[in-house]
């Protein structure tokens, strides 16, 4: 059986595509209009209208509920957010615990929700780990285990390699750390789950519904415009696509496989009995989980940057992506080298030029937005619309500050990426250094992060 390439995803390919939602019939008015049907919309349209049922809401979203990042990840739920550092460095460190812990709580609020509405999203809580495989790795591993501490994760465990294959054996893993804070998750059953619960709380969502251009009291589609006193924009990797915001989040790209699902002396091979999520400490890393159907879905970086911002069509991936990730999954289980990869897919995340999450309420126009997760959105979603929530309420005159709006991320504001081709130079030119330094140190006996990955770093801005 040859590998199926695209069609969206290997979740939408399990759980089948959605049925289609009505485009806006025209010209229409609502309290509250949010651009976009994945997570960040979703959950934002959950928590406005749980808070204030009264609340006109409608979301708009182009092709369908889930049909970006929220529908194509690898489905990890995890306490992870972009630019945490540097929010401590703006605000003081106390303030980017506060972050984290918010963060720490996100994941439980998630499954917390889904038991409530009833989702089926095959949640399983075994936490993160993150894994070494070279002196190098060892080495930022540590720093990392510690620097996560110090934020205030104390319930963080730190393995050498013989308790590291205790949980799972990846050849050649030399160390790993461990939280709590995390889950894995089916993706498309999330989003589906997630806009059933809204719609049976009365938002109107339509689909196939692209918005053209924001502006103050206005979404404009080509079926009509939505007007209303609150325009949330909640578009991540697809915000490149509305007039004025080219520059505004680079549409990175993530690739991943899914395997065929494993025998149970393959699993007795590898362990993973815990169901953790797995991740590395490569500059270039990888992303892993061990489904709820008994396969491996793996992922990490292909070709990371289309020229002009462009997204992929429908989820398609070159097919020297696929055989790198096939790869990567080989070099983790040799056992698994005759596995059939059953799948593979693409999709954008948004990176904004400082790589920090922002969640945004502009109170002279009315227009706010969330996103510039860095690949991390599938509890930072969560935290950003509770935010949104809190925020809208906060300039509508129902509530004051709050604990959410208090946080360091909230309206922070950040430079526009370069224009092309500088962008593109740039983007290709950090991932073939990240990459090149993965080779060196998978290769070499030192604990020195490699220089050209350090240069890079601070060149991107990462």
């Amino acid at each position: 059986m040859s590998t199926v390439n695209g069609g969206i995803s290997f979740w939408y390919a399990q759980d089948g595509a959605p049925a289609p939602r009505e485009p806006l019939p025209g010209d229409t008015s609502a309290d509250v209009c949010i651009v976009g049907g994945g997570y960040t919309g979703l959950w934002t349209a959950y928590y406005l209208k749980k808070a204030v049922p009264f609340l006109n809401i409608t979301v708009l979203e182009a092709k369908f509920c889930g049909y970006g990042a929220s529908g194509r990840n690898g489905g990890w739920l995890y306490n992870g957010i972009a630019g945490r550092d540097r929010y401590a460095a703006l605000h003081g460190h106390e303030a980017a615990v506060r972050l984290q812990q918010a963060m720490n709580a996100t994941v439980t609020e998630v499954v917390d929700v889904c038991e409530q509405e009833k989702i089926d999203a095959d949640v399983h809580r075994g936490g993160v780990l993150e894994v070494a495989l070279s002196p190098a790795q060892l080495a930022r591993l540590k720093e990392f285990h510690a620097a996560e501490i110090a934020y205030g994760e104390t319930d963080r465990e730190l393995y050498g390699a013989r308790e590291t294959s205790a949980r799972v054996r990846v050849t050649g893993a030399v160390g790993s750390s461990w939280t709590p804070h995390g889950a894995c998750l089916h993706p498309v059953k999330l989003v589906k789950g997630l806009a059933a619960a809204v719609e049976a709380l009365g938002v109107t969502i339509h689909e196939s519904t692209p918005v053209t251009e924001i502006r103050p009291k206005h979404a404009v589609t080509p079926y009509g415009t939505v007007r209303a006193p609150y325009v949330l924009r909640c578009t991540e990797g697809f915000t490149a696509s509305l007039a004025g915001q080219r520059r505004t989040w680079l549409p990175m790209n993530s690739s991943m496989i899914a395997t065929e699902p494993l025998t149970d002396a393959q699993w007795e091979s590898i362990g993973w009995a815990g169901r953790e999520t797995l991740g590395d400490m490569a500059h270039a890393y990888m992303y892993a989980q061990r489904t709820a159907d008994g396969r491996i879905a793996l992922g990490g970086r292909g070709v990371p940057y289309r020229f002009g911002s462009k997204t992929d069509n429908d989820g398609r991936t070159q097919p020297q992506t696929i055989e790198a990730l096939r790869e990567i999954l080989v070099r983790f289980f040799p056992q698994l080298a005759g596995v059939r990869v059953d799948h593979a897919w693409s999709g954008v995340l948004g990176v904004p030029r400082d790589w920090c999450a922002t969640v945004t309420l502009d109170r002279s126009t009315g227009l706010g937005w969330a996103g510039g997760y860095v690949g991390s959105g599938v509890a930072t979603a969560n935290l950003a619309a509770r935010t949104l929530r809190d925020l809208v309420q906060q300039d509508s005159g129902q509530s004051g500050t709050t604990e959410l709006t208090a946080l360091p991320w909230v309206n922070h504001k950040v430079r526009k990426w370069e224009p092309e081709p500088l962008r593109w130079l740039g983007v290709q030119t950090m991932y073939a250094a990240f990459r090149g330094a993965d080779r060196r140190e998978a290769t070499g006996h030192t604990a020195t992060t490699d220089r050209v990955a350090i240069l890079a770093n601070r060149l991107s801005g990462r």
